[in-house]
């Protein structure tokens, strides 16, 4: 897997993660550049100098800043991981319900990470996966956030309530989030870019929210739902 940028680079060399390689453009002078080299050269990380064709032939997002690291592939976490690792608090966790798009993935999961989310549950099939392109959108932010990926999400959520957990599915037949409860043991499951949240998985919800409009388009973007969404949660959940 590649990762892509400054950003995103700084981001992985804060983890444990091993890293392959990284390949850096010859000549960057910019100051952010060169505090990047000076942070790899000090993890004493493989650092490669390399002209600008190689990066651009290498570089799948065109946006690599000069810098791509080269990492083994993304390793999933178990949902059982997620729920342990939170069980002594009220946990907060993001269900996605066939997110196709693997633009929207990586935007929620950089949205997710920054509103303090513990972990969030994908479905092996009909979901994105991650991707150099998910870690990419991510800006980093799948090193600091737990992904599970599971065989069937139903079965997760009924394990998810099992565990002390509340299940609210965000769709526009809901009731006002803003008017929502959303502090204790949440799940949020936010539903494809199309068809939203499937008809079964929103009938093992606890209930139902959305998010009021006042426009003549009546939905958002998945990633821009679950943006507010999470955000409404953290500001009950934190009283701010």
């Amino acid at each position: 897997m590649k990762i892509e940028g400054r950003n995103a680079i700084h981001e992985l060399l804060k983890t444990d993660k091993e890293i392959d390689k990284i390949l850096v453009q010859k000549d960057l002078k910019d100051d952010a550049s060169k505090r990047l080299i000076n942070i790899i050269k000090s993890k004493r990380v493989k650092l490669q100098l390399v002209d600008k064709y190689v990066i651009e032939k290498e570089s799948e997002g065109k946006r690599s800043q000069g810098f791509i690291a080269f990492v083994s592939d993304y390793k999933y976490f178990d949902l059982e991981d997620i729920i342990e690792d939170a069980k002594e608090k009220d946990g907060f966790i993001v269900v996605l319900n066939e997110i196709l798009d693997p633009h929207n993935l990586g935007s929620i999961i950089r949205v997710c990470e920054c509103a303090g989310v513990d972990g969030i549950v994908i479905g092996k099939d009909r979901s994105a996966s991650v991707s150099d392109t998910v870690m990419r959108i991510s800006a980093g932010a799948l090193n600091h956030v737990k992904v599970a990926r599971v065989v069937n999400i139903n079965t997760a959520i009924e394990k998810l309530k099992e565990n002390g957990y509340w299940v609210y599915g965000l769709e526009i037949d809901g009731g006002e989030i803003y008017k929502t409860d959303l502090k204790g043991k949440l799940v949020l499951v936010i539903g494809g870019e199309d068809s939203g949240v499937k008809k079964l998985t929103k009938s093992k919800c606890d209930g139902v929210v959305k998010i009021p409009m006042c426009g003549k388009v009546n939905s958002l973007n998945a990633s821009v739902a679950c943006g507010i969404a999470v955000f409404e949660a953290l500001r009950q959940r934190t009283g701010k």
